[in-house]
């Protein structure tokens, strides 16, 4: 059965079907709609999960082997299947096999980049929407984008007139990770409640010199004397500290989560996926990836954390000092003495 990515919550209110097709090009939508069927299965008793990453070279054979098996404390499974391209021949016989013989205790969530209408006629995606759900993601535009934006800013206690909304719209111009970004933004800077047009401008325009995400770049690529000038940037614009440090954390954290799953075996591509890192971040992140190590990412969360402390007034100091000192500790070089300020 085939429904929108709006449709999905209703769907997964009613029963949950034994196999979940989920595709698209657009990575929010495409996460959040997998969030929420393994949330649901979890709710139904789901508890244990089983992950696949589907790269060159995958043993198709171990889907159905999973299928065939059984708990051995009765679990019910999510069977979670990643998809880095659209199935090939080998693929789709191996789906259509687990169609024509679904796991009884596992439900099957497929995700994977989007497909295009003539494979929908394939035998293996007809074998699929007969006995599961299949959802396809789209990029918004117009109407729909303002009234997934409005969602959106509800579901984290915001409430912006349609004005405001538009002027969100305009700045993020479709991409709605850069929308999630801004909201968040919008709530460390302001907390729950109506927030007016004028409040929008200020922590969006795109007038202003410096942005949190620019510092946030410049940090991963390892420009420290650039991310310092932008760190001075922001602070002289005004930007409250926990924005910034909010920029910074969530890329130590990024950097952090994909190395522990590269520790584990997974390949880079499927980590970069799982860590949702779209494609324009994908060269900065990987040059992260090689002039950083683990230790080095640890030590950076703990500074962010006493810059937190700092923030708040949990502890003594400067916050802009202590946000300079995550911004060295993660852009300078192992080692390295860098004098800076920020003014």
């Amino acid at each position: 059965m085939k429904l929108s990515a709006e449709q999905l919550g209703g769907q997964l209110k009613k029963r949950l079907a034994s196999v979940y097709f989920l595709s698209g090009d657009e990575p929010l939508q495409l996460a959040e709609a997998a969030d929420a069927v393994r949330l649901a299965a979890r709710n139904a008793g789901y508890g244990s999960r089983e992950v696949f990453y589907a790269d060159t070279g995958f043993d198709w054979s171990l889907l159905q082997e999973a299928a065939d098996s059984f708990s051995l404390f009765g679990e019910k499974r999510i069977l979670d299947l990643r998809l880095p391209a659209k199935p090939d021949k080998t693929a789709g016989a191996a789906l259509v096999r687990y169609a024509e013989r679904p796991a009884e205790d596992a439900v099957l969530i497929v995700s994977s980049p989007k497909i295009a209408g003539a494979e929908q006629k394939s035998r293996w995606y007809q074998a699929i929407d007969r006995i599961g759900i299949v959802v396809q993601v789209w990029p918004l535009e117009g109407e729909q984008l303002l009234r997934w934006l409005d969602r959106r800013l509800n579901a984290r206690g915001l409430l912006a007139d349609r004005s405001g909304i538009r002027i969100l719209a305009a700045r993020i111009e479709g991409n709605l990770l850069a929308a999630a970004q801004e909201i968040e933004k919008l709530r460390i800077l302001y907390g729950e409640g109506k927030i007016d047009d004028d409040q929008i401008v200020k922590a969006v325009a795109d007038s202003a010199r410096y942005d949190v995400f620019d510092l946030a770049e410049e940090t991963l690529r390892g420009h420290t004397a650039k991310a310092c000038r932008v760190l001075a940037g922001l602070k002289a614009e005004g930007i409250a500290p926990a924005v910034a440090l909010w920029a910074l954390t969530r890329d130590i954290r990024l950097i952090g989560n994909i190395m522990a799953l590269l520790a584990q075996g997974t390949p880079t591509e499927s980590a970069l996926a799982k860590c949702q890192v779209w494609d324009k971040r994908k060269p900065t992140v990987l040059q992260a990836l090689q002039r950083l190590n683990r230790d080095g990412v640890q030590r950076s969360l703990l500074l962010s954390a006493k810059a937190d402390r700092v923030i708040k007034g949990m502890e003594t100091g400067e916050p802009w000092e202590a946000l300079l000192s995550v911004c060295i500790s993660l852009a300078a070089p192992p080692g390295a003495r860098v004098m800076a300020s920020v003014g």
